[in-house]
């Protein structure tokens, strides 16, 4: 593998892209060039010949066996800045900067918003591109501002919160992979020793508090962090169940015809007793809950033998056992995929970006 340094980028030819991606799936990279300042980013995507990869902590994404013909940039940028902002904070992180360190750090420093977002692995670019969330939080609650690199117009801008387009696990970032590369965040943060409000009952549970209530800031880190790690959720080198890239499926938003087709099915299939989880979403539109789906077609935890399977602790995630191809994980995800859309009529979309494809057929 041919190494090159020069402009603050690292060259390498043919180089491993596996290592760098939590699932520890993928082929080798035609060009892989690893950033560490802005302008060396910003230079080296608007360089860039041919296919264009912008790779972060790798851990929403899928590579495929065959690995990447064309270039991969790095992002590997660093840096803090605050500013007050009247009773708030305005902290600004650069894309590179690992998202479980940023939140210890504000959890620290006393700045409430983004505590039940502890323990995903990741970097703080990638947050406002999938509008990371959990535990009740999502990362647009709190994002002020996104810093990017505008590649259509071949410039740097500056976007406000209400200019990303963010819905649930979504964003235009995402919409639009080949227009932006984010740079940095800029986040609004309240100052105080408690948390937001609590808006998620396993964490409530948790915790001991009602929904709505707030709690230490450092004991909502703890706690979720926990839960984590109960469902395989934190990254661990020893534990296999581990190497996923989180959960695999968003939950499904349904409109009311489709809910209503989706109860009935359940009462079909499971009886009278049994009810799917489901949650208000605003325009009439329910969200229900994916792992049910899952488990309730007959996909229980640990399912599958062989390289990839389901999580032994967590339904939506599905982990390399070992020795696993990028194949071996999509024709799984293809047989849960399948399975619910036969059982319940509901149609699983994934959530890690699937690089040269999706999961059809």
């Amino acid at each position: 593998m041919a190494v090159a340094y020069c402009g603050g980028v690292l060259d390498r030819r043919d180089a491993p892209l596996a290592p760098l991606t939590t699932l520890r799936l993928g082929g080798p990279a035609q060009r892989l060039l690893t950033a560490y300042a802005e302008p060396s980013l910003v230079a080296a995507v608007r360089d860039a010949e041919g296919p264009l990869l912008v790779l972060g902590g790798g851990s929403n994404l899928v590579l495929p066996d065959e690995g990447f013909d064309g270039t991969v940039v790095r992002v590997a940028v660093h840096g803090l800045s605050a500013a007050a902002d009247g009773d708030r904070v305005l902290i600004t992180a650069a894309a590179g900067e690992d998202w479980d360190a940023f939140v210890a750090l504000c959890v620290a420093d006393r700045l409430v918003g983004v505590e039940a977002l502890s323990g995903i692995p990741g970097l703080v670019g990638a947050s406002p591109v999938q509008n990371i969330g959990a535990y009740g939080q999502e990362v647009a609650q709190t994002i002020s501002s996104v810093r990017a690199y505008d590649r259509t117009a071949g410039e740097v801008v500056t976007l406000t919160a209400a200019e990303c387009g963010f819905s649930y696990r979504h964003s235009d970032f995402k919409a639009e992979p080949d227009h932006w590369v984010v740079l940095a965040v800029t986040f609004s943060l309240a100052v105080g020793d408690w948390s937001a409000p609590v808006g998620y009952a396993e964490l409530a549970r948790a915790l001991g508090v009602e929904i709505g209530t707030s709690a230490p800031l450092s004991d909502v880190r703890d706690a979720v962090l926990r839960l984590r790690r109960g469902k395989g959720m934190v990254l661990d080198a020893a534990d296999p169940d581990t190497r996923s890239a989180g959960s695999f499926f968003t939950n499904p938003r349904l409109s009311a015809p489709e809910a209503e087709d989706l109860r009935a099915r359940v009462l079909t299939r499971c009886g009278p007793d049994v009810t799917v989880p489901e949650w208000p979403d605003g325009d009439g539109r329910v969200k229900v809950s994916a792992a049910w789906l899952i488990e309730r077609s007959g996909f229980a935890k640990g399912h599958f033998d062989g390289p990839v399977g389901i999580s032994s602790k967590h339904t939506l995630a599905l982990v390399n056992r070992g020795g696993a191809t990028t194949a071996d994980l999509l024709q799984v995800a293809r047989a849960v995929r399948d399975g619910v859309r036969e059982a319940f009529g509901v149609e699983l979309v994934n959530e890690p970006v699937i690089v040269g494809g999706q999961l059809s057929p």
